[in-house]
């Protein structure tokens, strides 16, 4: 169990033990928030930002949570899990976006915001890559205060819940491919092996949070693994987070073709640091990888780093192109929307608690160095110079609006 999973179950506890008197006098001293969860509406999302037990620990400590009906249901939570925590579901969208605090797993679209009321803060993902054309000045002209829960970064440099849809979408990666690797399209073989038989070979372009995780998983099941990136710290430090020794090199095509050419699986992980994953394997690469090769894409959300790639859906998952499968879906954390909207709710559910116990939002972006890292719009200024440069809008650095007020 995670440090924040433990965390907010003591605080469940301790608000549970506390007498009614008690839980008034913390609602007196902290702000009260009153926050909404409207229904995902986009494309193969099937999160949920809040579970019921996060909204049971904000409703204990005096907060108000409005959730729309059907918010939770991809998930596998029901409205009579959210009434039963305390939350109060609704059944009109507009009011969940009526409250002082939105909070969504994807950004919102143009006519989520035209539900908004002015000066309201929300928290969501940013993916500028797939955004609403125009959504910057629809929440400018609102004068949002605006977070990205992908842009929270921690004081050890981490981004905690980019980490956690990491490990998700690494571990996923791994049982897909065993899906898919013994079904009736690909080799019938055994994720792994038994013994006296070939370990299954398996190829992790990436060396970060998503290609450590199904190493780690692929290792588990006795596959053998080799990693490819372009960073060699980044190939180190996963040496040490694994705490052996695996077969590791950069991303050199030669190489990287002969071990496409014996592999039974490859994991397509590595981000780059543009907006779109570089591309790494080419269109003769994967004619030359054997029939019934299973590959995983999973940085298709950024265009694929697979010349042969192409998004399909959680209902549709995968194609044959040169005898290859691919799977190509893009928001792979959703396919378990249960266990990623848990790990969603572990770090905002605390980070919530900062807000009302800091005196509300403005004042714990003074404070909280969590809540800070992720701000890109206050009081409806750009305050993140890599979105103004990319967008064409004018920004302010954050320290000298907060000096203003």
């Amino acid at each position: 169990m995670s440090n924040q999973s433990k965390r907010i179950q003591s605080l469940a506890r301790e608000a549970a033990l506390l007498p009614q008197e008690e839980v008034l006098q913390i609602s007196e001293r902290n702000s009260e928030l009153v926050i909404g969860i409207p229904k995902e509406e986009s494309f193969q999302e099937k999160r949920v930002a809040l579970v019921p037990e996060a909204v049971a620990l904000l409703v204990a400590r005096g907060h108000q949570v409005l959730v729309e009906t059907g918010a939770g249901n991809q998930a596998h939570y029901t409205d009579t899990d959210y009434s039963e925590s305390g939350a109060r579901i609704v059944y009109d969208r507009r009011q969940v976006f009526q409250t002082g605090m939105v909070i969504k797993v994807e950004p919102p679209t143009l006519e989520e915001v035209e539900l908004m009321g002015m000066r309201q803060t929300i928290i969501s993902a940013l993916q500028w890559t797939v955004q609403s054309e125009g959504l910057l000045e629809a929440l400018i002209k609102k004068k949002s205060t605006a977070i990205a829960w992908d842009f929270l970064q921690n004081d050890n440099g981490i981004y905690p819940l980019v980490r956690a849809m990491g490990e998700i979408a690494g571990n996923s990666a791994v049982l897909i491919a065993g899906e898919l690797l013994a079904g009736p399209e690909g080799r019938g073989t055994l994720f792994g092996g038994v013994s006296g038989v070939r370990p299954t070979e398996v190829v992790i372009i990436g060396a970060g949070t998503v290609g450590e995780f199904a190493a780690r998983a692929a290792i588990g099941l006795g596959a053998a693994v080799k990693v490819f990136d372009n960073s060699p710290h980044r190939l180190i430090r996963l040496q040490n987070a694994l705490g052996q020794r695996l077969w590791t090199s950069t991303v050199q095509p030669s190489v990287l073709q002969e071990a496409l050419k014996t592999a039974d699986v490859a994991i397509g992980a590595i981000r780059g640091s543009g907006q779109r994953a570089p591309l790494v394997v080419s269109e003769p690469m994967v004619a030359g990888m054997r029939r019934g090769t299973v590959v995983v894409d999973v940085t298709i959300d950024r265009g694929g780093c697979f010349e042969t790639s192409r998004v399909t859906s959680h209902e549709r998952p995968t194609y044959t192109e040169l005898d290859v499968i691919h799977y190509c879906v893009p928001n792979m954390p959703s396919r378990v929307s249960r266990t990623a909207s848990k790990a969603l709710s572990n770090i905002m559910a605390p980070l919530l608690l900062d807000f009302a116990a800091d005196g509300g939002v403005e004042s714990s972006i003074r404070k909280n160095q969590l809540a800070r890292s992720g701000v890109y719009m206050f009081n409806g200024c750009l305050t993140h110079r890599g979105l103004a440069e990319e967008s064409g809008l004018p920004h302010k650095e954050l320290d000298l609006l907060l000096a203003t007020l």
